[in-house]
């Protein structure tokens, strides 16, 4: 909860004023039985109707003065949770946003969305609660049994007796919930991932009628969460029917011995019925206790979950430029026999496959080395797997070598601050994705674009086109995934967004793989003509898309196979030649 206070500080004292007023409120409840014991017992045999009136309407009044507080009291709380809560999401969201590869393969996006709104949720909900319920239930309680103590003393004990054992009992197994609801929250962390699988990829489910197969996942998926929730539920709701068993005995017992007592001359009508709403009272605040360590061992699981996200240390830290190496070769970006793996434990095991995205990935770059100079181009092909879009990844620093540097503009890459090297980085990668906005917001993606830029992008895009076409043009609304264009469509306004802001460097990450080939060879056209400054790299599985570059390097299992202009690696790289001849044939 320490994690939680850090955001609970900064209303500290609304939170005061709020458990105030909630106090004053609880104070006034607790005395309508005892002005009703009065009332009954004092005044009713006086026959004065005056009197009685008088303390009936004081019975009113606490009763609206005990409203008013609480609606005022539950207001302030909600707000404060809401505020808190926004804080954290916020904090969340930033941290998401900053995390390095490595750290987001570790995390989880699946977990992270888990994270973000039910874990959050479950922080806010016992936010609001302590405040409220936190602060009724214990007065409820205490000052239940205080005040029967003045009552009748005798009748009291009963309630001293069992109320440390009812406490003790809701705290032992509320204490046995934290480590259960913490499995739940993981739960629902393989529930978003098998849901996002399903929702992301419909048309796949759809198009191979495997929509029972993924049903029956989600099912067990769901049911094995259920199950971990109705154990931890079972566990967490003990308290309630055993306190609601010993405070009945206890009744049971005031209404006996009571009875007894006020046949005897030895106390009041209106003391037992005072009693009965007594104990009511330190039963819902039993169960209200009950309720607080369930929410806060709910809360107590989220908020470890959310802290873990959030305090993540900065893994991409900036190197100072005495501490990093020079380099003497003269290109605008350079790998320096540069090995990577994503899974820092793999070693130089370079004949294991590599892996996208997941638990544990093998080697995937071995010596890379290569060079591009300002304003340059350079191909990329290889088969899938080979490790092409790493050298994007560490090059943008989304990840970093574990041997060999990464060089832009004569500077190590972990020289500079990450936002600055990035808006150098004009980039369309691999499943990249259209955001349910205009396609004006899409292209320009808040950046300082004005209307001639987003035109002159959008035409060599070849995206002008099809959008002059709608009547509202660039404010065209797009949906969810870029859903009513085309996927040449979306991969025109993919490129148009790299081009809006004449990057300093271009990456195309499989961006023309719908194109066909008259407009991929009218785009690559417009770039070469407008952006001959920019220095671009391509990766694609089409030899025409990459024979007009400068350099095209050849990967096979994270190794440069291959490096030469295009008819340099016909002549000399038969692995380039078989994808040459089988896209093209023979006769080209």
């Amino acid at each position: 909860m320490k994690f939680l206070w850090r955001y609970l500080k900064n209303y500290k004292y609304r939170m005061s004023g709020v458990m105030l007023i909630k106090m004053s409120a609880t104070s006034l409840e607790l005395l309508i039985p005892y002005v009703m014991e009065h009332l009954i017992d004092h005044v009713v045999p006086t026959r004065e109707v005056v009197s009685a009136l008088l303390w009936g309407v004081i019975m009113i009044c606490l009763a609206i003065a005990t409203r008013f507080l609480n609606v005022t009291a539950n207001r302030l709380s909600v707000k404060t949770a809401k505020e808190a809560t926004f804080e954290v999401r916020r904090d969340l969201f930033h941290a998401a946003l900053h995390l390095s590869g490595g750290q987001m393969d570790a995390l989880g996006l699946p977990s992270l969305i888990s994270r973000m709104t039910s874990d959050s949720y479950n922080v806010q909900s016992f936010t609001q609660s302590v405040q409220t319920i936190g602060i009724r239930a214990p007065i409820m309680l205490l000052g239940g049994i205080t005040i029967t103590l003045t009552m009748d003393v005798g009748l009291a004990s009963i309630l001293c007796v069992m109320a440390p054992i009812l406490i003790v009992v809701v705290v032992l197994i509320s204490r046995s919930g934290i480590p259960l609801y913490d499995r739940v929250q993981r739960g629902m962390d393989d529930i978003v991932r098998v849901m996002r699988e399903n929702i992301t990829g419909i048309r796949v489910v759809k198009a191979l009628s495997r929509e029972d197969h993924e049903t029956e996942r989600f099912r067990r998926t769901n049911d094995e969460t259920m199950r971990r929730d109705i154990k931890a539920g079972m566990i967490m709701s003990l308290p309630g029917p055993i306190v609601t068993l010993f405070l009945n005995v206890g009744l049971t017992l005031v209404v006996l011995i009571g009875a007894r007592r006020v046949n005897d001359g030895l106390t009041e009508p209106g003391v037992i019925l005072a009693f009965l709403t007594y104990f009511n009272m330190i039963l819902m605040g039993v169960m209200g206790l009950n309720r607080i360590f369930m929410m806060m061992s709910k809360a107590n699981a989220s908020a470890y979950r959310i802290q873990e996200a959030v305090d993540q240390e900065e893994a991409l830290r900036r190197l100072p430029n005495a501490e990093a190496p020079d380099t003497r070769r003269p290109g605008f970006i350079v790998f320096d026999h540069v090995s990577f793996s994503y899974d820092p434990d793999a070693g130089d095991d370079h004949d294991q496959d590599s892996r996208f995205a997941g638990a544990s990935r093998q080697q995937c770059l071995s010596d890379i080395d290569f060079e591009i100079p300002k304003g340059g181009s350079l191909g990329i092909i290889g088969a899938t797997g080979s490790g092409k879009t790493s050298i994007i990844n560490l090059l943008m620093r989304f990840y970093e070598p574990q041997s060999g540097h990464v060089y832009v503009d004569g500077h190590d890459v972990r020289t500079y601050e990450l936002a600055a090297l990035r808006r150098r980085f004009g980039v369309v990668l691999q499943n990249d994705r259209i955001f349910a906005d205009t396609i004006r917001e899409n292209v320009t993606f808040g950046r300082d674009v004005d209307e001639p830029a987003l035109r002159a992008a959008a035409a060599d895009a070849m995206a002008a086109e099809f959008v002059e076409a709608y009547e509202d043009q660039y404010d065209h609304r797009a949906v969810i995934h870029g859903a009513n264009f085309s996927g040449g469509q979306k991969q025109r306004l993919l490129i148009a967004r790299a081009l809006a802001a004449h990057p300093e460097i271009l990456v195309l990450d499989d961006s023309s793989s719908a194109l066909d080939y008259r407009t991929d060879s009218a785009l690559r056209k417009a770039i070469r003509e407008h952006y001959a400054d920019t220095t671009m790299i391509v990766i694609a599985q089409r030899v025409s898309s990459l024979r007009s570059l400068d350099k095209i390097i050849v990967l096979d299992e994270g190794r440069m196979i291959g490096c030469g202009t295009h008819e340099e690696l016909l002549a000399s790289c038969p692995a380039y030649r078989t994808i040459h001849e089988t896209q093209m044939g023979e006769a080209d």
